[in-house]
């Protein structure tokens, strides 16, 4: 799910690609921020990370290219840490909606042109854009509503790639077993595909209409979420 906002946040306005200069700001370093800041590290971006809290400021000092403590509600404070001259910022302050909410309008006060924020609830996330967040993810909702999959089906992961089109991993069923994919009827019955399989103790790979499947094997399939759905909890 982390994996899914990065490159969402990283995607921009437009989904063209955002030309970075300078740091991406994470503002607010809780268990979402923090986790967020070190992926975008990881993936070779520098990271300026921003929290109130000196404890969680120490503590974050080894793992982030910079970091600072500061209120971030104030214009000033941002524009002394740098904040005007930012392309991305992404607000994650999981506590204090007040806090979040001024934040976000400080930030698009100072111009910033990609402004992600973490709402809570749909009010909140109303709230974020109406003041200047180009973009609100729900991260809680969203591992909800996976995690929902996971436990009442045979999916093995679960991924949304928007409101209707979904991607599901789950164990090769018996009735696509030894047969080559482009004879199984699967998207004519189901209305999904298979966009890849891994075989027992392999790798991933690219499934086409010549796949046949194994007993061991796990597929990756596409499709509307009520289809995929449907596929998953078939008897």
């Amino acid at each position: 799910m982390s994996d899914k906002i990065i490159n969402t946040v990283l995607s921009g306005l437009t989904h063209e690609r955002v030309r970075h200069e300078g740091e991406i700001i994470v503002i607010g370093l809780g268990r979402f921020g923090s986790a967020l800041a070190a992926t975008l590290v990881d993936l070779g971006y520098e990271v300026l990370g921003v929290d109130t809290n000196p404890d969680i400021v120490q503590n974050q000092s080894g793992t982030l290219t910079h970091i600072v403590q500061a209120d971030t509600t104030n214009v000033r404070a941002l524009r002394q840490i740098g904040a005007a001259d930012a392309v991305t910022a992404v607000v994650c302050i999981g506590t204090g909606i007040e806090a979040s909410v001024l934040t976000t309008a400080a930030l698009a006060d100072l111009g910033v042109k990609n402004i992600w924020a973490k709402a809570i609830t749909e009010p909140h996330g109303h709230i974020l854009r109406r003041v200047g967040a180009h973009h609100v993810v729900f991260p809680e909702a969203d591992m909800g509503q996976r995690v929902a999959h996971l436990v009442t089906g045979q999916l093995l992961e679960f991924l949304a790639l928007d409101d209707n089109f979904v991607i599901g991993e789950l164990a090769a069923p018996d009735e696509l077993i030894g047969v080559p994919l482009g004879n199984s009827n699967l998207r004519a019955e189901y209305k999904v595909t298979v966009i890849c399989v891994k075989p027992s103790g392999g790798q991933f790979t690219y499934a086409d209409r010549d796949t046949v499947l194994s007993k061991s094997d796990l597929i990756v399939i596409a499709g509307h979420r009520a289809d995929v759905e449907r596929f998953s909890v078939r008897d």
